[in-house]
């Protein structure tokens, strides 16, 4: 009865999203007026005017009588500070839970952490050898794993010794060099390996700050510097010959600016517009490739204090992988400098937080080379959209729908379609970006698609609860970011098994869900690692169980936290096999 109160209250939510305010109390709503570039920038847009959130009031949310926690309705971005409340605890908490896994190997310290907050991973097989990779950006590790309790690292990649200056060559970069997020793949044509490497503006910055005077609304002089580093945005395509990096072949570099005269020869030393392409590009090994990106400064509508671009999505033919070939171009009206009506509509205009574009790329149920259809684009503020990507030449919007306001935070960047053929369902979800739940929960939502013209919220995913023996009722008690992480990626190795959902979920490690019957979710498995290990720096203690991947043919699911990597085994992913897989991995399942 709970959940069917708490779904039909999440159906109202979503019913008046399209209406909701977002105002602070005694701030001005949005200007009626032609749009005024701030920062002395023309695409850096001020077109509502600053209704910034202000702090919340401490007595609004916290510990209720009941044991659970009510969230700030309301917050601005503040990622570095803490806040304390009533029945949080003093210290982060050492201890570990498990629930239906167990862990069959756990791997601690640098080389098993290349960044505390985020990293991407891939699985590759050589010569009966199994091997995960694990970096982001400068930052990367190459691991044998195929004997899951003896894993050797065989390749450590770092810029430590310049301070992490990717304008500097050192021995395992050249200048402008990094490792982007990547989707590797089996190219019939080359009879190998090929990675698709994003390179994208860096979302760590020093240019500007989340607050004013510093942020990108008031520091002209940050904007443009971000606006003259140089580097590549775009992608590289790599043909790989061995797990390490000495065995990548450089076959394309490409630029997505769009003012490139040729996006095959631009000069990565230079300049260049847009954001590159985000996060891992979305290719299965065949024709079709989708990636998100702005593509070039025009794309500007997102409120995000220290982001300058708001991404929409591409399509690249690969039929040579070493010539890729733009097919379309696609965003939401709103999201380029001159379109203010539109983006006037949105009721998070002007609240200077919200990330409004995409942060993945599109996410296909099925490739478009076996008969894929539609795409689904998750944009933060700007929702879900359906789109038809049948012919990649002409991506046609199908569906459009706004969900709650969830500020700050992220609101939306991951879906996981893994279960859409099977059910109609398909997981929406952001994530959290402060600790100590300071910003509204970040709801996992069921939305169904079975008519892909009217997608619409049918739940949530149950909220995570500690176990009784862990002495706190809600995870906010426990310290650090709690919610919803992602999936992993599609690019995991084996066929994702269906009604099965694993997601990372910060201070609540990783928690497996039961979707098999969409109407009744349920928490099936979970383990939660302790908050920080002997080598993690304290600045980083919240950020917990970042990330996990799946290897869906062995059945090993891989915890990635601040303080190392856990090798996880469970009834509900089923037998592991903690040796060589049985076959190789080539292209991704689905």
């Amino acid at each position: 009865m709970r959940s069917t109160r708490r779904n039909a209250a999440l159906a109202a939510a979503v019913a008046a999203a399209a209406t909701a305010t977002l105002l602070v109390p005694g701030v001005s709503g949005a200007t009626s007026g032609a749009a005024a570039p701030a920062a002395g920038d023309p695409d850096v847009r001020a077109v509502c005017a600053d209704r910034r959130p202000e702090q919340a009031d401490p007595g609004a949310y916290g510990m209720q009588l009941d044991g659970t926690f009510r969230h700030p309705a309301l917050t601005p971005v503040d990622e570095e500070s803490e806040h304390p409340f009533p029945g949080r605890r003093a210290e982060y908490d050492t201890r570990s839970y498990i629930k239906n896994m167990k862990v069959e190997a756990a791997y601690e310290g640098a080389d098993f952490t290349p960044d505390y907050f985020h990293t991407w991973q891939n699985v590759v097989d050589f010569d009966g050898r199994r091997y995960l990779f694990q970096y982001d950006r400068s930052e990367g590790r190459v691991y044998d794993i195929t004997d899951v309790k003896k894993v050797k690292v065989v390749e450590k990649l770092s810029r430590e010794d310049v301070g992490g200056d990717e304008t500097r060559a050192n021995g395992d970069w050249a200048a402008h060099d990094y490792w982007g997020a990547s989707t590797i793949q089996w190219s019939e044509k080359l009879d190998a390996y090929v990675m698709v490497q994003s390179f994208e503006s860096k979302r760590q910055i020093s240019e500007l700050s989340d607050h004013p005077p510093l942020d990108k609304y008031n520091n002209p002089d940050g904007v443009r510097k971000l606006r003259e580093k140089p580097g590549l945005k775009g992608f590289k395509v790599y043909r790989l010959d061995g797990p390490r990096k000495k065995d990548w072949k450089l076959l394309a570099t490409v630029s997505t600016d769009a003012t490139q005269a040729d996006p095959l020869r631009s000069d990565p030393a230079a300049a260049q517009q847009g954001s590159g392409s985000i996060d891992v590009p979305h290719w299965a090994g065949g024709r079709y490739m989708f990636i998100a990106t702005a593509p070039d400064d025009t794309y500007s509508g997102t409120e995000y204090p220290t982001n300058l671009h708001s991404a929409g999505y591409q399509s690249w033919d690969m039929s040579d992988p070493a010539h890729p070939r733009l097919l379309d171009t696609w965003h939401l009206p709103g999201q380029r400098t001159g379109e203010d009506a539109a983006y006037r509509k949105n009721p998070r205009c002007g609240n200077r937080t919200s990330w409004m574009g995409a942060r993945m790329p599109l996410f296909l149920p099925k490739p478009v080379e076996k008969g894929g259809r539609y795409a689904f684009a998750a944009m933060g503020g700007y929702g879900l959209t359906v789109l038809d990507v049948s012919d990649p030449s002409d991506l046609r919007t199908v569906a459009h729908l706004d969900l709650p306001a969830s500020v700050a935070g992220t609101e939306g960047d991951n879906i996981d379609v893994s279960q859409y053929e099977k059910t109609g369902m398909i997981y929406y979800s952001g994530y959290p970006l402060t600790e100590d739940c300071y910003e509204p929960y970040k709801d996992v939502y069921q939305i169904d698609v079975r008519d892909p013209a009217r997608p619409r919220v049918v739940g949530a995913l149950p909220r995570p609860v500690p176990p009784r023996t862990a002495g706190f009722a809600d995870y906010c008690q426990r310290r650090g970011s709690f919610g919803p992480k992602r999936t992993g990626y599609y690019t995991n190795p084996g066929r994702h098994d269906a009604g099965l959902l694993g997601y990372g979920f910060y201070n609540a490690g990783v928690q497996f869900f039961d979707v098999s019957d969409p109407a009744a979710p349920e928490i099936a498995a979970y383990f939660v690692p302790k908050a920080y290990g002997r080598d993690t720096a304290d600045y980083a203690y919240g950020n917990q169980t970042h990330g996990v991947y799946v290897e869906w043919d062995r059945n090993i699911a891989w915890a990635l936290t601040n303080h190392g990597i856990y090798a996880l085994s469970s009834k509900v992913l089923g037998k592991p096999d903690l040796d060589r897989p049985a076959k190789p991995f080539r292209t991704s399942e689905f």
